[in-house]
């Protein structure tokens, strides 16, 4: 005859617990979509009480997710004025691609990335661009590109690349200063070739690539 207890215990011992990112994390996730979506636009109030509310939230999480978001510059905040979507200019975005192409750069000549993982996330955007997807292209465009300083081992070089928060930053690019959707997936195939062969110059190559997206000046 089972031991309903014992065997329940058994279970619970191999289930493992689901583990949710940590609440600042979401809440920050949650304006980093409204950004991308255009709930917010430059110079919109983000109230702390607001959108705690519309969480069910204390304000606590909500205003360090918001400090972290002024940490990437996407928002400031004044006192007894509270937090503003900040208006982001070329300059601001020309100056993260600057950063980010100097990273990748460094990235590859660390160690060239694995071509198998990258011919998958190209495939990912040549079915978003037949698609006519830009979230979809940004998503594997990014992908693509994290495999790369991934690649290189240098867990500090990764670290600071993620800060740049590359994804919403390359989706404001889009949103904000490109007036036609960019074909990610032909913009990525000379990479792709140069990886293929070991180019030693794919480093330049794409430092290249990256700053051809950063908007003039």
């Amino acid at each position: 005859m089972i031991d309903h207890r014992l065997f329940a215990s058994a279970i619970i011992g191999f289930v493992k617990p689901v583990l949710r990112p940590p609440l600042r994390d979401q809440i920050r996730q949650a304006v980093l979509d409204g950004l991308i979506s255009g709930r917010w636009g430059p110079g919109d109030r983000v109230v702390e009480r607001r959108m705690a509310a519309e969480l069910g939230v204390s304000q606590a999480p909500v205003r360090e997710a918001l400090r972290e978001l002024e940490a990437l510059r996407l928002v400031e905040s004044s006192p007894h004025k509270g937090a503003r979507i900040r208006r982001l200019t070329a300059t601001d975005l020309r100056e993260i691609y600057e950063v980010r192409a100097g990273l990748e750069e460094t990235a590859v000549r660390l160690r060239h990335p694995p071509v198998e993982a990258l011919r998958v996330h190209l495939a990912g955007l040549h079915r978003a661009a037949a698609a006519s997807s830009m979230v979809d292209q940004v998503r594997h465009g990014v992908a693509f590109h994290r495999e790369i300083v991934e690649a290189s081992g240098n867990d500090v070089l990764l670290a600071v690349w993620e800060s740049l928060g590359i994804e919403v930053w390359t989706h404001l690019s889009v949103r904000l200063f490109r007036m036609r959707p960019c074909e990610n997936a032909a913009d990525h195939e000379p990479l792709m070739a140069a990886f293929e062969r070991r180019d030693p110059d794919a480093g330049a190559l794409l430092r290249d690539h990256v700053l051809g997206y950063a908007p003039l000046n």
